[in-house]
């Protein structure tokens, strides 16, 4: 598989664009309203946020997919339109403003939102800026750009990706935009993800895919221990590669979901890597344990303490911090077994073997937790099974960033 520009305009069909229309302070100047367009009618899959509090967009996104089909992606930051008065109105408001500027039915779109919560969306700003959207729509990787930055909020960087791989002779191409940065927590956080190919993959299948994905990708980040009301992860496929239909899960399957995965662990170690305030993105493996759902619990109580992110953010090799996360996880291994190793671009340490501390470099240790990727590889000498996730530092910024988001 090979990595291509382009991002969610990449694929054969897809447009996109992003504006500033006014959700947004104007002293910002951001783009806060993006769209992304097929020129053919798309097999459709999505996943939602776990929070039992769900923003309007959710369900109007919920509704417009009941067919497995769309044809496009409206969506808007700066304000999440959930808990507020005429939510779901609006959200129902922006799939008609998408419709009347592209020429399609409200229910071809997918409706996003993402920013405060609790205080009622500029609709007004939304239908001013509707047409200035639908009219820069372009094919090119500008698209792609602008609509990357119209979805990020705290983001301090856009979150993009294409591939592109071959399935019956036919090259195939997927691309995405995410969004996440605070609000991160299994299963999905903050997250905004919209993902796009021209496979010809049935709609059932499409799902399937992406319901087996999500979980091992976006569902193993944590930033902050917060589940969002607003997170949504989309794909949209539109057939035009011409490949032969995928209609079994046959090798043709395994390609496509394997593409796909590449694309949402991609994404999810931006995310995790562009925590709020974070400094660096924290990467654990747990390797030889009794299940993968095991190896999972503990890899995510590991990355989601708040004493080991601290921690991480001092560059303290402090790893029984990490032993302590992993004994309240609830997830069974047997302490005295435990091999734990800190890892980076400049080296690795071994910090503890069979449960006990080791004496070790510190000025080495330092350097290796000072990267921009630090790797807490934990082995439990008990099985066969692993799994990796991911998480970020916690610093002073976090704290400044959350004390006034709102204000």
């Amino acid at each position: 598989m090979k990595q291509i520009n382009g991002g969610v305009t990449a694929a054969k069909g897809f447009r996109a664009w992003g504006v500033h229309c006014g959700v947004k302070s104007k002293k910002l100047e951001k783009k806060d309203l993006a769209i992304i367009l097929s020129e053919r009618e798309c097999a459709a899959a999505a996943t939602y946020t776990m929070n039992r509090v769900k923003a309007a967009p959710i369900y109007v996104t919920m509704d417009h997919l009941e067919d497995g089909t769309a044809w496009g992606v409206v969506a808007n930051s700066g304000n999440a339109n959930a808990c507020c008065p005429q939510s779901h109105e609006n959200a129902e408001l922006m799939s008609q403003y998408a419709a009347q500027a592209t020429g399609h039915k409200p229910s071809d779109f997918v409706v996003a939102s993402t920013g405060v919560i609790g205080q009622t969306i500029n609709i007004a700003a939304i239908e001013r800026g509707m047409p200035e959207v639908a009219a820069g729509l372009t094919d090119g990787p500008e698209g792609s750009d602008a609509a990357a930055h119209a979805i990020m909020t705290t983001d301090t960087s856009k979150k993009e990706i294409a591939i592109s791989f071959t399935l019956g002779g036919k090259t195939v191409t997927m691309g995405a935009i995410a969004k996440g940065s605070g609000m991160i927590h299994p299963n999905m956080g903050t997250m905004l993800c919209f993902i796009t190919t021209d496979c010809a993959i049935t709609g059932e299948l499409l799902s399937d895919a992406l319901h087996e994905v999500v979980p091992k990708t976006f569902n193993r980040v944590t930033v902050d221990g917060d589940t969002s009301t607003n997170d949504m992860c989309v794909v949209l496929a539109n057939g035009m590669a011409e490949n032969p239909l995928i209609e079994w899960k046959d090798d043709s399957y395994t390609v496509f979901r394997k593409a796909l995965h590449q694309v949402c662990e991609y994404l999810a170690r931006c995310i995790a890597g562009d925590g709020e305030g974070a400094s660096r993105l924290i990467t654990c493996t747990v390797h030889e344990a009794r299940s993968e759902e095991s190896a999972e619990r503990l890899s995510k109580a590991v990355v989601g303490s708040p004493l080991v992110k601290a921690a991480m953010f001092g560059t303290d090799a402090n790893w029984g911090r990490v032993l302590c996360a992993m004994g309240y996880s609830k997830a069974p291994f047997r302490p005295e077994y435990v091999d734990v190793k800190f890892a980076s671009a400049v080296g690795e340490v071994l910090v503890c073997q069979q449960g006990m501390g080791l004496d070790f470099d510190e000025e080495a240790a330092k350097s290796i937790l000072s990267q921009d990727e630090v790797i807490i590889d934990i082995c439990l000498h008990e099985g066969e099974h692993e799994a990796t996730c991911w998480g970020c530092d916690l610093t002073y910024d976090y704290v400044k960033i959350n004390g006034d988001y709102r204000t």
